[in-house]
């Protein structure tokens, strides 16, 4: 930080040149706010981790200086982390109803709720930490309750525009508050941080209300069971299963627990709407006609362990699909996660299925703005200096063209990736140094305990096994006592490679015994030994690298 008091920093723990686990933070006077804090799923070069979370090591070294966290909205990508960060830096937490109420879920989960000072904000809530005062504003996403956020600091106003789109026909009537961001705009914005994901899509996002109409046709049209699968958090989209379940008379049943949980919410909150006597319980849905039974349900991204997933390959006790069922994808995949989705797909037309899926069948639309939704945020906020967030960066850079081309400076957006930092003072930006950023990999309850040496180790078991030697050697003068030991898992198939193996124990009795001529007694020298010319035979042989794990017994 600069000597100047007032001095302004802004940086990105995460949601640079990635898509997830949004982190960000301003910090001025000596205190810090952060804004969201989400997680991502690992791709399937992370054996084993469940789950990606910022690296929080700057915030926990300042923890002092954090006051608050401010919540955007409520989805995974930016509350998912949330009860990992109470863990370590306990302050309170600002969301709006909605909001609060899924991290609410997650902290009971986490056994944090009693710990936690949650504070419920809206759009007219003005909030005072030492020197900034927080404002925000109303954005169309597709989730209820999201937020931009104004930062009104010593050096000027910062906006946060949350994950946005301009949609003029909402399902749920909550608007875009255009006009007052207008006047924010006209006041004078020093930065806006403004979010990416479709900044390569060129015009408009469509409305969600799109989708109710496809929607309720699929439901008029299908003969049997209606399964549809969607983001639970799309509570715009649930109400519109709802609307089309009572235009056809049918009860509606849930499947997956994050779909029960968050409807749950929704419900208790008055968020969705769904008539008395509707919903049923799964154990239901085989005593009613399939044409009077919608499903839904988790599982749109693939996930093997989702609902749809079972459902496609008939794991799902007590549910089946039956030919002539229809099932509905209304969720676009998330990049990484095509392969799965296909495979769904293919096993529910093998269950002989009516499958409605992709773009261009109507059952899905963006809750992220086009091109042109995104310049009319710049348009509106009037920006002196811009940083993209949210997004590859790809995304990020045509973003920046899209500033460029409605009048803001090139030499005044910062495409940055995580952990760097854009310094202000006296309304000049520059962005000249970093902190520490990067990824947390949770693993099962360990947290940041699986590091690069772990997954190369996973990676290499994976790909070409491993091979264990176990030696039993005289303590007395270090010579063998007996003849190797091999184990083999996930290398070869020892019985049919019995020739190999048995050249393998050979070479282990002459290393070792060249060892000992040559003086050299100590285990962590034979260990090396055996594993650098055991991994080059078994390399000249079969060409595959396993581990190698001696293990010595001393007797």
């Amino acid at each position: 930080m600069s000597k100047n008091e007032n001095a302004l920093s802004i940086y990105a723990l995460g949601g640079l040149n990635e898509v997830g686990k949004n982190m960000y933070a301003i910090e001025c006077n000596n205190e810090i706010l952060v804004i969201d804090c989400g997680n991502k799923f690992p791709d399937e070069s992370l054996l084993g981790i469940d789950l990606i979370i910022p690296d929080m090591t700057y915030l926990e070294d300042n923890r002092e200086k954090v006051k608050g966290l401010l919540v955007t909205h409520g989805h995974e990508d930016h509350i998912g982390g949330i009860p990992y960060f109470l863990k370590k830096i306990n302050v309170p937490v600002y969301g709006t109803r909605f909001t609060l109420g899924l991290i609410e879920l997650k902290l009971g989960e986490h056994k944090l709720s009693r710990e936690t000072e949650l504070k419920e904000i809206n759009s007219e809530t003005n909030l005072s930490f030492g020197k900034i005062n927080v404002s925000f504003f109303k954005v169309n996403h597709s989730i209820p309750d999201c937020l931009g956020i104004v930062f009104d600091t010593p050096e000027g106003v910062i906006v946060h525009s949350g994950d946005f789109k301009f949609d003029l026909t909402p399902v749920n009537n909550q608007y875009s508050d255009i006009h007052k961001m207008a006047e924010i705009g006209k006041k004078g914005v020093l930065l806006l941080l403004s979010e990416s994901t479709n900044a390569e899509r060129s015009g408009s996002t469509p409305s969600e209300k799109n989708v109710g109409a496809h929607i309720e046709e699929a439901f008029v049209k299908a003969t049997r069971k209606v399964l549809l699968s969607t983001f639970a958090s799309n509570i715009n989209r649930v109400q519109q299963v709802v609307d089309a379940c009572i235009k056809t008379n049918r009860k509606l049943a849930l499947l997956g627990r994050s779909m029960v949980n968050v409807v749950d919410v929704a419900m208790e909150r008055g968020y969705l709407d769904v008539p008395e006597g509707m919903l049923i319980d799964q154990n239901e849905i085989n005593e009613l006609p399939p044409e009077k039974v919608a499903i839904l349900c988790t599982g749109s991204q693939g996930e093997p362990m989702a609902a749809l997933a079972r459902l496609s390959t008939g794991n799902f006790r007590g549910v089946e699909v039956l030919p002539e069922d229809t099932v509905i994808l209304a969720a676009g995949p998330i990049p990484g996660n095509e392969k799965n989705v296909s495979q769904v797909i293919d096993n529910l037309y093998t269950l002989r299925a009516n499958v409605i899926y992709g773009s261009g069948k109507g059952m899905h639309v963006s809750g992220h703005g086009y091109q042109e939704d995104l310049k009319l945020m710049l348009t509106l906020i009037q920006p002196k200096y811009f940083i993209p967030i949210h997004g590859e960066y790809r995304m990020l850079y045509h973003h920046r063209l899209l500033a460029e081309s409605v009048g803001v400076e090139q030499e005044n957006t910062f495409v940055m990736g995580n952990g760097d930092v854009v310094d202000i003072n006296d309304g000049i930006a520059r962005q000249t140094r970093e902190i520490h950023a990067g990824n947390t990999y949770v693993d099962g309850i360990g947290v940041g305990d699986v590091g690069e040496v772990v997954l190369r180790d996973r990676k290499q078991l994976a790909e070409d096994g491993m091979l264990v030697i176990i030696l039993t050697m005289s303590k007395r003068n270090g010579k063998l006592i007996s003849n190797p030991d091999t184990i083999t898992r996930g290398f070869v198939y020892a019985r049919d490679s019995e020739e190999l193996l048995r050249d393998v124990n050979k070479l282990i009795t002459k290393t070792v015994n060249e060892l000992e001529h040559e003086r050299k007694r100590q285990w962590g020298d034979i260990k090396h030994q055996l594993k650098k010319t055991v991994g080059q035979y078994l390399f000249q042989h079969t060409k595959r690298k396993p581990m190698i794990l001696p293990i010595i017994i001393e007797v």
